[in-house]
């Protein structure tokens, strides 16, 4: 009888803290199922995650929608497509001016020509002995006549080894080497120009100055050569733009001899 009654004082704490413990489960799991009223708790955050997630997907969308109109103002004003119209104008004029001037590139059908040295003989050649080295080489006034039917033939642009020619252009030849804008080089001398190919091929084939050239080359055998090109491409000039002059410092006397 003693030993019943203790056993019994023993577990009534045991069974009191496990119906506490069962309770506090039911309190959660009452509070819990109003709070979902019925409803996955889990499903709904996965649900709201999603929405928000599209949400800041179309606000970015409608952002970048923003940029791209607002970049496309900025170049239609940069361009000269909108504005005001006197500086849409004059826009408008430099951009001419610039085209005029070399600093764009040019593209289109046109011709290349090549100018060359003519190639060593035997010593013993007839014809060889009654020349001189300077009678085989390219000089400055054949490019230069080259260059000048090529204008008169109504070239757009023209280009002697890929550099673009401008009115400050100076093309000069030392024995069998080329002086161009700082820039020293070796024949073969190739000139492209754009524009209308029969023009320009009438142009050289009537000038006297290449005529002759054309005669001399058959002769002593110099390098001519005429290529007509489909999409020849000329470059933009790419030098100074300025033209730099001597000048005699203040008080400094001079001499004219």
């Amino acid at each position: 009888m003693g030993s019943g009654a203790g056993l019994r004082s023993r577990l009534r704490p045991a069974v009191i803290a496990s119906a506490l413990v069962f309770a506090l489960a039911g309190l959660m799991f009452t509070a819990a199922a109003s709070a979902s009223k019925g409803t996955d708790l889990r499903a709904e955050r996965v649900t709201e995650l999603r929405d928000l997630v599209r949400q800041e997907a179309n606000r970015v969308a409608r952002l970048e929608e923003s940029v791209a109109e607002q970049q496309q103002v900025v170049d239609d004003l940069t361009e000269g497509r909108i504005g005001d119209p006197a500086a849409v104008e004059v826009r408008q004029q430099i951009d001419q001016l610039r085209t005029d001037a070399g600093l764009t590139e040019v593209s289109g059908r046109g011709l290349r020509v090549t100018l060359d040295d003519a190639p060593l003989r035997e010593s013993d050649d007839p014809l060889w002995q009654t020349l001189t080295p300077n009678d085989v080489i390219v000089h400055q006034a054949d490019l230069e006549a080259v260059i000048n039917a090529l204008w008169g033939g109504g070239a757009e642009a023209i280009a002697v080894m890929g550099q673009r020619l401008v009115s400050s252009s100076s093309v000069q030849c030392v024995g069998n080497t080329l002086l161009l804008n700082g820039r020293v080089y070796s024949p073969p001398y190739v000139v492209e120009a754009v524009g209308p190919v029969q023009q320009m091929r009438s142009s050289l084939r009537q000038d006297p100055a290449v005529a002759d050239y054309r005669a001399w080359a058959d002769a002593v055998g110099l390098g001519y050569t005429v290529v007509r090109v489909p999409d020849l491409v000329i470059p933009a000039y790419e030098g100074p733009l300025g033209l730099e002059t001597a000048t005699v410092p203040p008080g400094s006397a001079t001499t004219l001899g």
